[in-house]
């Protein structure tokens, strides 16, 4: 079976980022699919190894094609932005921005180029980069930027329940005023492409209210009427299996039990919540986390990035407590949504479709 190369990038220094990578790549099942390159610093890839206690070694590569692919060597391309003891764990910092930063548009080029067919990303700190001049709410917006991206949406996942968002990194109070049936229809359009991507044939998709109930006929708001089932209408005229709006207090559950495949989410917190609740574990005997599950997605780009459905964790960041579930999950889904994609991206057609970018 041919072994697909991907870009995966280290996330913050002062985060878990470099912890959660070097301990993915431990992970047998990940070579024997893929040759995953990390975009990153030795120095922080280094001192992960270090304070995980891993048996791994460096394998520095100026390209994709370079990298040996070997269970045991981390082939990583290194941008060399960090010195030894130039930054502290746990802070944000200009220069731990930076480099995140460059870390991803770095990855962006490759995939662009057709070297890569995905990126897998590390968390990010969102102050840092804004420290460092990139005004930037997170990696979906930088992705849809850098590849000249328009319509996109945030994609959560967490076993067999997934979540797309209509809105995402705003005020509440404006996600509210950016709920419009185009918007709504276009999300509806990158969940049924997004399932399809992820192996469903006939993808069932449920979507979610915006208010109480659905407004109880009016009640409680109008967007439900104005908005929502208007876009549902069109989607279904397209051919498309959905229902909607769902009253957002039940439509997750059913999508757990298997009578919709995706749900459309109206705001951030709506769709994270139950998504993290499903994925993430809490030890409270140790006082932790035993397992973060789940991965992060953005449908709609030239080019296929999933990411880990968590930050940075500063809160545990080089002391190696770090679970990297969740970036051997975003691995194994990006490797899907590759073979399932009509994305196989080369120069000339990324350029063809981006010109300019």
């Amino acid at each position: 079976m041919k072994r697909e190369r991907i870009a995966i990038t280290m996330g913050d220094p002062a985060g878990i980022g470099s912890e959660v990578v070097v301990k993915a790549l431990t992970q047998k099942s990940v070579y024997e699919k893929c040759i995953p390159v990390v975009i990153g610093d030795y120095e922080a890839l280094w001192d992960a190894i270090r304070f995980s206690g891993l048996n791994l070694s460096l394998n520095e590569v100026q390209a994709p094609e370079e990298a040996v692919g070997k269970l045991g060597v981390v082939d990583y391309i290194n941008l060399n932005y960090l010195k030894p003891n130039s930054w502290n764990y746990k802070e944000n910092s200009v220069l731990c921005g930076e480099a995140s930063f460059q870390y991803v548009i770095y990855a962006i080029q490759l995939a662009k180029e057709g070297k890569v067919a995905a990126v897998i990303t590390a968390p990010i700190s969102k102050e840092s980069i804004n420290m460092a001049g990139h005004h930037y709410s997170g990696h979906t917006e930088i992705f849809a930027e850098y590849t000249g991206t328009k319509d996109f949406a945030m994609l959560l996942a967490s076993d067999n329940l997934r979540v797309i968002h209509v809105t995402t990194h705003c005020a509440l109070i404006e996600a509210c005023r950016l709920i419009r049936k185009e918007r709504v229809l276009k999300v509806i359009e990158l969940a049924n492409k997004a399932c399809k991507m992820l192996g469903i044939e006939n993808p069932k998709i449920g979507v979610a209210g915006l208010n109480p109930h659905c407004s109880e006929n009016g009640l409680f708001g109008t967007e439900e009427a104005s908005e929502i089932i208007p876009a549902v209408q069109m989607a279904q005229s397209q051919g498309i299996d959905v229902k909607g709006p769902e009253s957002p207090d039940t439509v997750f559950v059913k999508c757990k039990a298997g009578i919709f495949d995706i749900v459309v989410a109206m705001y951030h917190d709506q769709g994270h919540i139950p998504l993290k609740l499903n994925g993430f574990q809490w030890n409270a005997a140790e006082n932790k986390y035993s397992s973060v599950k789940g991965i992060n997605t953005t449908i709609g780009l030239p080019i296929i990035r999933v990411s880990v459905d968590h930050g940075t964790a500063f809160g545990k960041a080089g002391e190696g407590r770090a679970s990297a579930d969740s970036l051997v999950e975003a691995i194994e889904v990006g490797l899907t949504m590759a073979g399932n994609s009509d994305l196989k991206v080369t120069p000339e057609k990324y350029y063809e479709k981006h010109e300019g970018v």
